[in-house]
């Protein structure tokens, strides 16, 4: 299964300058829990703005960059190559940037969004789900609250 997650706000916002552009405890410890124990794919800008690898997962990281190389990472050229240097019984979820989802789109059989509910000044976004080719399958709502200054919505998608 390929799974594409990210926080998205109401204008598909994801960042700015190669960061996040809010907070949000509640969603990094869902992501954790999603992806922990699998292969995790993203664009370099992405895995460079992790600062190192995440624990209890295998990064494929997509770079054109010669002799880019990072230390606990199988680097790959494109999404055909990233996809294939997972096993085929190993659930692999893309995790951004925004060019690396557009490419993935069409390779990814369920979305896992954190819709943040407020737009924002941005300069990477998810792409449009198209509602003729998914299908919203679960929501859950998560208030404002003192660790959360916005509201969002776990959203999960499933190619019909």
């Amino acid at each position: 299964m390929t799974t594409m997650i990210a926080a998205a706000a109401e204008n598909n916002a994801l960042g700015k300058d190669n960061k996040i552009i809010w907070h949000l405890p509640d969603d990094y410890k869902r992501f954790k829990e999603i992806t922990s124990g699998h292969y995790i794919i993203m664009g370099r800008k992405t895995f460079e703005s992790l600062q190192k690898p995440l624990p209890n997962r295998t990064h494929i990281v997509i770079s054109r960059q010669e002799n880019y190389n990072p230390e606990g990472c199988t680097v790959v050229r494109n999404i055909k190559e990233a996809l294939a240097a997972c096993p085929e019984s190993e659930d692999r979820f893309i995790i951004g940037g925004g060019e690396i989802y557009n490419l993935a789109l069409p390779e990814a059989n369920k979305i896992e969004l954190t819709r943040v509910h407020h737009s924002f000044d941005a300069d990477a976004f998810f792409p449009e789900i198209d509602l003729n080719e998914w299908e919203l399958v679960q929501s859950k709502l998560h208030p404002t609250d003192e660790r959360h200054k916005y509201e969002f919505t776990y959203e999960t998608y499933i190619r019909k």
